[in-house]
């Protein structure tokens, strides 16, 4: 794309260099040097140069990776920022928002460079005072977030995911960690025992363990109830949300908006009770039936949902990705059926790979098969466990949450679990 920045025009795409344009190399393009230059570009500069063309003074940037819960920690720090009278931007998998106006549909988790500092100056030109952004794991790998400079890094959590891309856990778990190594203010779950970081300017947040904002006491019972102390200052939020690991999340965002704006924390906390959450994590579809939504992907993902509903008898539906970490799913598979009274497995998004052969792997994790049905389509497992289904249960439909496709070879097919509980209620 084409990034315009204070009269100077900068591309990453050597099929648009010319002579009036600086080309931005990153690892990706650094191969097409020679095609940008044959163009007739005369002027490179490294990715991490971008910054020095920009002007972050105005605006505070926020930064949250994780694992799991990434889009509800950002969209919740969105939400109390908007709500205690904020101009804030929002850029994350659900898209690219701006004070409550929805700018861009679904994208990458964190779009790629130029599209990140183009979202900024967008901000910028609306006024915005805070921009508020889900880091993945890819973005900090191929350095898409190069440049900029943040006002807040935050952490969520670290367990296993994208090991196609990343090969080990260890490497995954370091790319997380190198988010952290910097002197920036930081705020990480204390409660992660994965998470290293560097302690200058770090603060803290947990359930167990000591921290800066410390949960002392919880709820779950309709809905969730914290009390969470912050030195000598105790305060309280309620949410209408589900689950410990929103907990965890509503509390990275109280915490974040706490260290940003200096506010009193009460009254920050008095905003929480406004999140409803964020579409297609722990969504409820249904009352009667209770019919949870829910994006867990991952076996620690859906494990902490499974914990969610530990006084419910729990049908799950779910299945696992095509073309991705493979050694994940028979820990998916063991984790149900440690939790689940009754398992449909069934499709994700098989990409180029065969259906059956992704359930094969999940049936490897599971010991005791008697509960286990196994429907590929999607909307038939979803009507076999509303027929399952009975007083003191729960249908959680995991991995996709509010996705509206499945992904069939290349073709993403119109599919949405949401409408489908609707249209079979």
């Amino acid at each position: 794309m084409l990034l315009t920045i204070n009269n100077k025009i900068f591309t990453n795409n050597s099929k648009e260099a010319n002579k009036d344009t600086i080309f931005v190399c990153n690892e990706l393009n650094r191969k097409f040097i020679d095609d940008a230059r044959a163009n007739g570009c005369v002027e490179f500069v490294e990715d991490y140069e971008l910054g020095n063309f920009f002007d972050f003074s105005q605006i505070k940037i926020v930064g949250v990776t994780g694992t799991n819960g990434k889009t509800t920690t950002t969209a919740a720090i969105y939400s109390i920022l908007l709500d205690l009278g904020y101009k804030v931007a929002l850029q994350g998998t659900r898209g690219f928002f701006i004070n409550d106006e929805k700018m861009e549909g679904y994208s990458l988790t964190t779009p790629m460079q130029l599209d990140i500092y183009a979202h900024i100056k967008k901000a910028l030109e609306l006024g915005c005072e805070f921009f508020v952004m889900e880091v993945s794991s890819h973005a900090i790998a191929q350095n898409r977030i190069a440049g900029l400079n943040f006002a807040l890094k935050v952490h969520t959590n670290i367990t296993r995911d994208h090991l196609d891309y990343h090969k080990t856990i260890e490497e995954y778990i370091n790319v997380k960690n190198s988010f952290f190594t910097d002197e920036s203010m930081k705020l990480i779950n204390k409660d992660d025992k994965h998470i290293k970081y560097n302690i200058k300017n770090c603060f803290a947040y947990g359930l167990e363990n000591p921290s800066t904002y410390k949960v002392s006491a919880y709820s779950l019972q309709n809905g969730i109830h914290v009390m969470l102390d912050n030195f000598e200052n105790k305060v309280a939020f309620s949410s209408s949300m589900m689950g410990i690991f929103n907990i965890y999340n509503l509390t990275a965002a109280v915490a974040s908006v706490h260290l940003l704006t200096k506010m009193d924390l009460s009254e920050i906390c008095d905003q929480v009770e406004n999140f409803g959450g964020v579409s297609g994590r722990m969504e409820i579809a249904s009352t009667e039936p209770l019919i949870i939504i829910d994006f867990a992907h991952t076996p620690d993902g859906m494990e902490e949902v499974f914990k969610s509903f530990a006084n419910k008898d729990i049908i799950a539906v779910f299945g696992a990705g095509g073309n991705r970490d493979k050694e994940k799913r028979p820990l998916m598979g063991k984790i149900a059926s440690r939790y689940c009274k009754h398992i449909i497995i069934t499709s994700d998004n098989p990409r180029f790979e065969d259906p059956d052969l992704i359930v094969n792997d999940i049936l490897l994790g599971i010991s005791n098969k008697t509960n286990i049905i196994v429907e590929l389509n999607r909307k038939e497992a979803i009507k076999k466990a509303i027929q399952l289904y009975k007083k003191d249960t729960v249908i959680l439909i995991l991995g996709k949450g509010d996705e509206e496709y499945q992904i069939v070879y290349d073709h993403k097919i119109p599919f949405k679990d949401y409408n489908i509980v609707k249209e079979l209620l």
